[in-house]
């Protein structure tokens, strides 16, 4: 369905800035990034050739109003579509990875540690947590086939790894099923064995055989055609820690004293009935968050089930928090944020930096500004070193105000076989992905 390449963002101050905030690196392991990673020699003009016989939106469309939303092409009978696995280089062979099995996310766990997605200076890599794992790839409905392992066949080592996940996007009115392709991941000693080809085929096989036809994805390079671009903001709460590991810098004219009093909140949330959400609270979420994201021209249908499983608070993995009025009892506002560490590469003192990433926040009686400065201090007191935001949704209208500075690389979104004739505004997209 599609290709992957490194993070758009690296740890290195966006020159144009003041701000002593810089990006992590970002999750491109989407459908539409595989290629430039795994296949470095792609120039761009065969990248585009590529792109130009998938059902994606083409560059030379572009503005052409005559042309419909929604589906480019149309599904396959599913007695059409390949039946057996594709042959993978002789040495490999397919398996499924069950992460219910300890021993199965320990290999996942240690493969993406060492081999997954790192900054253009090697000086970060993403370190996601086995919890944070079996949160990512078993949400309500998920295919545990979709979850595609390839090992040795000599010693059973588990050498690459790539995964989808079922999702319900809306795309103004229409409903529409995607999957969501995430974690490939192939080790580093193989990365001329053109593993990754075959295996973006073979997630998208088993795909389609779920009678699954559309995707949405990110990239951190533009190819045909983002249906909107983003950028990464990023607040410092243990500015120390950043500019010791080389993840920010001193501003101009500032000393470190200075700047630790610049980034410093408050030691409580400000906001009366603020409080962390409970099982009991899923029902007025969602009610909440389907409201709020109606909005929007494209975000995700969710329901109480998704809710639950994507929202409420799990530790080291995601943490939601909202605001219960003390004289109604009426759930009125609601905040969250994702834990996603980087191991920090070659440094002798600190291996983990600990970043907290927005999700999904709904203020409908608590101005938005102050919910999230509550969000930040309750991220600073479980020992959160900084928080990221996309400026998606309303994000925009808080970032600078709460002293985030923007990063250096840019986020693009793209669904695949769906057509959206004009480009959104990042106010308009509605939808984060991990």
């Amino acid at each position: 369905m599609t290709d992957n390449n490194s993070p758009p963002g690296s740890p290195k101050v966006n020159p144009d800035h003041n701000s002593e905030a810089n990006p992590l690196p970002k999750d491109d392991s989407s459908l539409e990034n595989i290629v430039r990673r795994f296949q470095d020699s792609m120039s761009l003009a065969k990248k585009h050739k590529f792109w130009e016989t998938q059902p994606v939106g083409q560059f030379k469309d572009a503005g052409d109003t005559s042309l419909p939303e929604g589906p480019i092409e149309p599904p396959t009978p599913l007695s059409e579509v390949k039946q057996e696995p594709y042959n993978l280089p002789s040495p490999y062979e397919w398996t499924t990875c069950d992460m219910d099995s300890e021993e199965t996310c320990n290999e996942v766990y240690n493969l993406l540690k060492n081999n997954y997605v790192e900054d253009d200076e090697n000086m970060f890599r993403f370190n996601y947590s086995k919890e944070f794992l079996r949160w990512a790839l078993r949400p309500p409905g998920y295919y545990k086939s979709w979850h595609i392992g390839v090992r040795a066949k000599t010693s059973k080592k588990l050498v690459a790894f790539i995964t989808g996940v079922p999702a319900r996007i809306r795309v103004r009115d229409e409903v529409v099923k995607m999957a969501e392709i995430n974690f490939l991941c192939v080790h580093k000693k193989l990365r001329s064995k053109r593993l990754a080809p075959v295996m973006i085929k073979e997630v998208t096989r088993r795909v389609h055989l779920e009678n699954i036809w559309q995707a949405a994805y990110t990239a951190g390079v533009v190819l045909p055609t983002p249906i909107t671009t983003c950028q990464y903001w990023h607040r410092s709460l243990n500015p120390k820690k950043l500019i010791d590991v080389g993840f920010s810098r001193l501003g101009p004219r500032m000393t470190m004293s200075r700047t630790i009093k610049l980034y410093k909140l408050p030691d409580q949330p400000a906001t009366p009935g603020f409080r962390k959400m409970e099982l009991r609270d899923v029902p007025a979420v969602t009610w909440l968050l389907r409201n709020y994201l109606s909005q929007f021209v494209v975000s995700p249908d969710f329901d109480e089930n998704d809710v639950e499983h994507w929202l409420l608070p799990t530790e080291d993995v995601v943490d939601s928090y909202l605001v219960e009025s003390p004289k109604t009892h009426d759930i009125t506002d609601f905040c969250s944020f994702y834990t996603l560490p980087s191991s920090i590469l070659g440094n002798q003192n600190y291996s983990i930096l600990k970043a907290a990433y927005s999700y999904y926040n709904v203020s409908t009686k608590t101005p938005l500004l102050q919910l999230m400065n509550d969000a930040l201090i309750v991220a600073k007191k479980k020992d959160f070193d900084v928080f990221n935001a996309l400026d998606v949704m309303h994000n925009e209208s808080f970032l600078k105000e709460l002293k985030f500075g923007p990063g250096d690389g840019q986020l693009h979104y793209y669904l695949y076989n769906y057509r959206i004739r004009n480009a959104l505004r990042t106010s308009e997209l509605g939808l984060v992905l991990l």
